[in-house]
């Protein structure tokens, strides 16, 4: 049995620190807590966020679940963007910014302050990585406990999301929409808390984070407002001391095979390209080996089989009614597509944690089956080509598609490009929207907003988008991002012309510029590289230690 106050003691149990115990004492702690263990429960949650709005209410019912389990639960905040909000504006610049304070965060309040556990409540895109990069990098008995999905809005009698909201306003600029009823869309896209309801970043992370095993079952289907959720936060003190106790670290739950189980996830969801971004971050601060090309190799072989927002029908409050993420992992495992034995943190492995799992119910049919699936292999695909030598991320459903070749309409960045897209750009184009990496934008921002754009200009099926930026869970249609290296790198996507042909081939995994050598080399001599974007700040200190987009965009290797 592992001493459950490994850490705290440091604080609690040496009598050559008065000033930490005078303040515990002050804290409100009791001589009998002096004894127990001491647990940081951080959570991002914050007002201005639905995604997040919630999760300080959940911290405290967390907190009463350690206290229960006769342990010391410590709330502590640390920060979110709201990825909703701050598309389509400079804003965006900070969101990945922000993954990497979230983790900065956690970890310096953690060692600061000598807690024994972590327990991480999360919410928006960014806080999932950034909580798991945290607790990889303290590598002490951790649990992720995800805020929950938004309900579903409701308008005429359809379902709405957050998309919907950034779609109508595609509708708009192509006068397809009445003022009214673009208010009306906005007015009742989101009802209230939880993260945005489709196979967003969001929900894309908090399953891979499931199937990894560092949340409890159900944690990423469960919605934000159910009583599922509460039910949830109830089990997570009693989870959190058995870890302590039997010493069950991130780094015992947090493998090559875990990572494998989350990109399979993935997979068959249909889920986001950040998270080839996020799990590679999260795999370097776990000392996991996992390269860009691991997501082409379980993309080869995986199936895509859920009909999930937002190139498909569902929400993940539907996928919840009908048996939720391990009601999906039981399918998965059960065909050979997930390691069973991978340890989690209820203390079982996998596979014992699906042993009595019913099945998912049939009706409405969210997941396809393996034998008759949406796509035979996955939607993410890893391009290379003298486009993108570094390699790039599609995201292909099929229903675009294999192949889209036409000529480059280019964009220098998202603002002209949406301003570009009611104006000018023409079925058969492939929209260029360039520095906008990690270091070009800074902060490599999605591109929700222009691709948003192009659905609600009913352009969805006939124009192609490319970016070194990269792309919102929300963006659907014939996409590739991440194209590395970046523009303000000096990358190829930085000299490429108006009317040059570019070809996307996820058949044989390529993106082409259809220039000679000769004249990609003329082009590359003749380039002046810009002066970057932030000359103060957190973003100058992010373009000076952020690696590229192939290498998950991490920032704490110089």
């Amino acid at each position: 049995m592992s001493e459950l106050n490994k850490y705290s003691k440091t604080f609690t149990q040496d009598p050559s620190q008065p000033g930490a115990q005078a303040q515990l004492y002050a804290a409100g702690l009791t001589d009998e807590d002096f004894n127990k263990a001491q647990i940081g429960i951080v959570s991002t949650g914050f007002e201005g966020n639905p995604c997040n709005m919630h999760l300080n209410i959940l911290a405290h019912q967390v907190k009463k679940s350690v206290r229960e389990a006769d342990m010391v639960g410590l709330i502590f905040n640390t920060i979110g963007v709201s990825d909703g909000m701050s598309n389509g504006t400079t804003g965006m610049r900070y969101s990945l910014v922000s993954r990497e304070v979230i983790a900065d965060s956690i970890e310096t309040v953690v060692q600061a302050q000598f807690y024994d556990g972590v327990i991480s409540i999360v919410g928006c895109d960014k806080n999932m990585p950034g909580a798991m990069i945290g607790m990889s990098r303290l590598d002490r008995p951790s649990i992720l406990v995800y805020g929950g999905t938004v309900k579903p809005g409701r308008l005429n009698g359809e379902d709405l999301n957050i998309v919907s909201a950034f779609e109508a306003y595609g509708e708009r600029l192509r006068g397809n929409i009445s003022d009214a009823d673009y208010k009306a869309v906005i007015k009742n896209s989101i009802p209230g808390p939880g993260a945005c309801g489709g196979m967003y970043t969001a929900n894309t992370m908090s399953t891979a984070i499931e199937a990894m095993g560092m949340s409890l079952p159900f944690s990423s289907s469960n919605p934000a407002e159910s009583k599922d959720k509460v039910e949830e936060t109830h089990h997570v003190g009693k989870a959190i001391r058995y870890l302590l106790k039997e010493d069950i670290r991130p780094s015992d739950i947090i493998t090559r095979k875990s990572f494998e189980n989350a990109i399979t996830m993935v997979m068959v969801l249909g889920g986001s390209t950040n998270a080839v971004l996020h799990l590679l971050a999260m795999a370097r601060a776990a000392n996991v080996p996992l390269e860009l090309d691991d997501f082409q190799k379980i993309s080869d072989k995986t199936p895509f089989l859920g009909d999930l927002k937002p190139s498909g029908k569902y929400l993940m409050e539907d996928l919840h009614n009908v048996g939720g993420i391990p009601g999906v992992m039981k399918i998965m495992l059960d065909h050979g597509y997930l390691h069973g034995d991978c340890l989690t943190v209820t203390g079982k492995s996998l596979a014992e944690n699906l042993e009595n799992i019913p099945a998912l119910k049939k009706e409405p049919k969210i997941m396809y089956s393996f034998d008759e699936p949406i796509k035979k292999s996955g939607h993410l695909q890893i391009l290379y080509g003298n486009l993108s030598p570094g390699g790039a991320v599609a995201k292909i459903t099929g229903k675009e598609g294999d192949v889209f070749e036409g000529p480059a309409r280019i964009y220098e960045d998202e603002f002209a490009a949406i301003k570009g897209i009611g104006e000018e750009v023409q079925k058969g184009e492939v929209i260029v929207i360039r520095y906008s990496g990690p270091k070009g934008a800074p902060g490599m921002p999605e591109m929700l907003k222009p691709t948003s754009a192009v659905m609600g200009a009913g352009l969805g099926k006939d124009v192609a988008l490319i970016t070194d930026g990269r792309f919102s869970g929300g963006s659907h249609g014939f996409v590739v991002g991440h194209i590395t290296p970046e523009a303000q790198e000096g990358g190829p996507i930085g000299l490429i012309k108006n009317g040059d042909i570019i070809r996307i081939d996820a058949k044989t995994n390529t993106l082409e510029v259809k220039i000679s050598d000769e004249e990609m080399e003329a082009r590359k001599k003749a380039w002046v590289k810009p002066a970057y974007k932030a000359e103060r700040g957190i973003l100058k200190k992010y373009i000076h230690s952020v690696k590229s987009a192939t290498e998950g965009c991490v920032t704490d290797e110089f």
